[in-house]
């Protein structure tokens, strides 16, 4: 009997829908009985909310206050989302016909309520399980990079503010939330967390990553990966990889970088976000390295991530990467050929409509042209998820995977908690100046602010590309947010009762208009301080001055920001800067101007309290940079991570790559001290362990959280290596005059690196080991021999650094 023919007998029992058997068993049972066809269906996804998007697309005149009447692009959440809903997908019910594997964002792509996508869940669940000879359901997936991305959900800091906390624990328990409100409505699969590390503050998805450090990013996204599944929600890996790394910034750009870098600076966080976090999905990078498209790179997709890390999960296209390789990349004559490269790559699902994955593949198998075995890879790992997930057990129906819907709130009180615990531990104080904290014991409290800048009266800035408020409600401009979002001009009139508040707006985010200098000048010139507001407005594709396609030209502030800034300053009256944005901007100018500088990385529903809170100093602030700050517009400094020829000019240029703020860089109203560097031993053998330990003193007046840092250099090495990289953090909250112990337990293998026969290995010799408060302000400074032979390493090397924070009140310990 063919497979075609395969059928179980009515009332016999099924295999695959016994949880007491091993899953594998179930899923090769399950697997034996599917037709070509049926596997090829599982490859699947279905986007239903991009029909309606399109069908809503000739109605919509403004979007962002942009005039797009006829531009179906301004509604795109996706790249070319457009394109492919106008001509690129079939109707749903063909779409199923032979089962499915995903349903794409059937909560996020329209504002409702979790009770009607629940509903939604539920009737597109039962019409898939009809359509499936076996009745096999599909796994629902939804973004969640700033929360749940769904109508009136929490909108947490955006990706770069986790980057600004150096919290690992805060940042897992933010995501065990986000799972547990997208379990509660049926969602199955969180498109999250984005591990790029940035390369190029010009890129517009910045906002979006944690930072431009692979130690930090691979902490807090292994972090965010085990609070996501904590949920039993599946966490996608993104975007591998190179994606940050385009030439010029640009979105999709093509990535000039040799395999060296890409295994030492992007590859770390995925690689730890597996082994330490426990992911069970990776998402493709759109681009190419090298000219080799990740959706299309075997490389990549099997020998680093399965063979070598031993991933076990499934690999889900980017959305439309597949035909993305034959309309963008020219390496496939067309989507099927696409598809079967893509496949044989090692993509086991593509998102978010099948184009590629279609079931034109069964005529290239049963043509000989593809083999059979890799539709049954693809299928096996997809199946696989679906029972670990439940879907395939008896009994199970899409009314029990939303049971929580009907009693969920999706902004509920211990959320909006997290979000302002969040937004306060990544404020960054960059200078405090001569007027922070505004009330301060000692100074006479402001009794008129002028508060001004396009982000002072506008929540919208507080909230990346991907916050449902700034990623889909442009299209419905009678709903407002859909959340609770003070402004900074609301909190400062809350945190400053006594002082008299006026605003003026002064001019946009973006675009030329000075009209608005001169009531802004005025009422800075009548006031005791003026608060201005300047930064980002997230959007996509060009309607934003961060987000997905919305990369910049130069680290200038957007519009004429930085031009206002300088007018207010010419008043007299002192000025305090906050910037607030999803990028580092170039801040030389704007610093010497200011009378204190605060660094707001888009801190999300509760970043009004949070700034205010830090400029009236009711927040201490403890934030770090997870990013330099620049000091120039135009000579974009690279990141920390350079080489001797990268990190300073040596007289040979006249460009200083010197930054304005280091990497790490953040200031307190307390002050600590570090001193009595003690390293356990002066030589180890090159698979050996030392520890690093240092006292941290808060010598100042109030209570105050430092981080500690842990900077490594190899002095002499086979290849070029960085004059500093991180390699341990601990937070630690002193009590004024109180004094701790940090302990960094570090083994060799925290000093690997990419040799020259593209090795990762440990080599013998002099480690400088660097410790104090930023790249840049390292007072401790020690030396280690690593001894005995090169030793290569691979996935079982030591991926973190644990440390121990010795208190005089008691002890607590945990991993930087």
């Amino acid at each position: 009997m063919t497979a075609v023919e395969r059928t179980p007998e009515v009332g016999a029992s099924r295999p695959w829908q016994d949880p007491a058997l091993p899953v594998a068993d179930r899923v090769e049972a399950l697997l034996a009985e599917l037709t070509l066809e049926e596997k090829i269906g599982q490859l699947g996804s279905r986007w239903i909310g991009n029909d309606m998007q399109a069908e809503q697309a000739a109605g919509v005149d403004q979007v962002d206050g942009v005039d797009d009447t006829g531009d179906d692009a301004a509604l795109n959440v996706a790249p070319m989302q457009d394109v492919f809903a106008a001509s690129g997908t079939v109707p749903f019910a063909e779409a199923i016909r032979h089962g499915l594997g995903h349903l794409t964002r059937v909560h996020g792509s329209a504002p409702v309520t979790p009770q009607e996508g629940a509903a939604e869940v539920i009737r597109l669940q039962r019409q898939v399980i009809a359509a499936s000879r076996l009745g096999i359901p599909a796994i629902v997936h939804e973004e969640c990079l700033t929360g749940f991305t769904a109508y009136g959900a929490t909108v947490y800091p955006a990706a770069i503010a986790w980057g600004a906390t150096f919290d690992p624990e805060l940042v897992e328990r933010m995501a065990a939330a986000i799972g547990r409100d997208m379990a509660a409505v049926g969602v199955h699969q969180g498109l999250s967390p984005v591990l790029d590390v940035v390369r190029d503050y010009r890129w517009g998805r910045v906002e979006e990553t944690m930072g431009e450090d692979p130690y930090l990013v691979s902490m807090l996204g292994a972090a965010y990966v085990r609070g996501l599944e904590s949920a039993g929600v599946i966490a996608t890996l993104k975007h591998f990889a190179g994606y940050s790394a385009s030439r010029a910034a640009r979105n999709h750009g093509p990535v000039p970088m040799g395999r060296r870098e890409l295994m030492d600076m992007i590859l770390p966080p995925f690689e730890a976000a597996i082994a330490l976090g426990g992911a069970r999905s990776v998402m493709n990078s759109y681009s190419d390295v090298d000219g080799v498209p990740a959706g299309a790179d075997p490389w990549l997709l099997t020998e680093v991530l399965r063979d070598e890390w031993g991933f076990t999960g499934t690999v889900v296209s980017d959305y439309w990467a597949v035909p993305f390789l034959a309309t963008m990349h020219q390496v496939a004559a067309d989507a099927e050929e696409a598809g079967a490269l893509a496949l044989a790559a090692g993509i086991d699902v593509e998102l978010p409509d099948t184009l590629g994955f279609s079931q034109r593949l069964a005529e290239r198998v049963r043509g000989g042209e593809l083999p059979e075995e890799l539709i049954d890879r693809a299928a096996r790992r997809l199946l696989t998820q679906k029972a670990q997930l439940g879907l395939l057990d008896a009994g199970w129906t899409p009314e029990l995977s939303v049971a929580g819907a009907g009693t969920v709130d999706l902004d509920g009180p211990g959320n909006r908690e997290l979000a302002r615990e969040l937004a306060e531990r990544s404020i960054v104080l960059l200078d405090a100046g001569s007027a922070l904290p505004l009330l301060a014991e000692g100074r006479a409290a402001p009794r008129r602010v002028a508060v001004v800048g396009p982000c002072a009266d506008e929540p919208r800035t507080f909230m990346g590309c991907y916050a449902f408020p700034n990623h889909v409600l442009p299209r419905h401009p009678g709903l407002g947010l859909g959340v609770e979002a003070p402004s900074l001009l609301d909190a400062l009139r809350a945190e400053l009762p006594g002082a008299e508040i006026v605003h003026e707006r002064g001019c946009d985010v973006q675009g030329g208009d000075r009209s608005g200098f001169a009531a802004a000048a005025a009422a800075a010139r009548e006031a005791d301080l003026c608060v201005v507001a300047v930064g980002d407005l997230a959007g996509l594709f060009g309607h934003g001055t961060s987000g997905e396609g919305c990369d910049a030209d130069d680290l200038r502030l957007p519009g004429v920001q930085e031009d206002l800034v300088t007018e207010l300053a010419a008043t007299g009256t002192p000025v305090v800067v906050v910037v607030v944005s999803g990028r580092p901007y170039a801040l030389g100018e704007v610093h010497a101007a200011a009378a204190g500088l605060v660094q707001a990385f888009m801190p999300g529903e509760e970043g009004g309290a949070a700034i205010a809170g830090v400029l009236s100093g009711r927040v201490q602030p403890s934030g770090r940079l997870p990013v330099q700050i620049p000091r120039g517009h135009g000579g974009q400094p690279g990141t920390y991570l350079q080489p001797p020829l990268g990190a300073d000019s040596h007289g040979i240029s006249n460009l200083d790559p010197t930054p304005l703020f280091p990497f790490g860089h953040g200031a307190s109203y307390t002050a600590f001290a570090l001193d009595d560097l003690r390293i356990s031993d002066a030589e180890v053998p090159t698979d050996g362990e030392f520890t690093v330990g240092v006292r941290v003193r808060n010598t100042g007046g109030r209570a105050g959280d430092e981080l500690v840092q842990l900077y490594l250099h190899d002095v002499l090495a086979q290849v070029t290596r960085p004059v500093r990289q991180l390699a341990g953090f601990a937070r630690v909250r002193l009590e004024p005059g109180a004094a701790a112990r940090v302990t960094f337990r570090v083994h060799a293998d925290r000093t690997a690196f990419t040799g020259r026969d593209l090795r990762r290995i440990v080599e013998p010799g002099d480690i400088e080991v660097l410790v104090g408060t930023s790249a840049a302000d390292l007072p401790c400074r020690g030396v280690v021999r690593l001894t005995g032979p090169v030793r290569a390493v691979g996935h079982d090397r030591r991926l973190d650094t644990p440390f121990s924070v010795d208190v005089q009140e008691g002890i607590d310990a945990g991993h930087s």
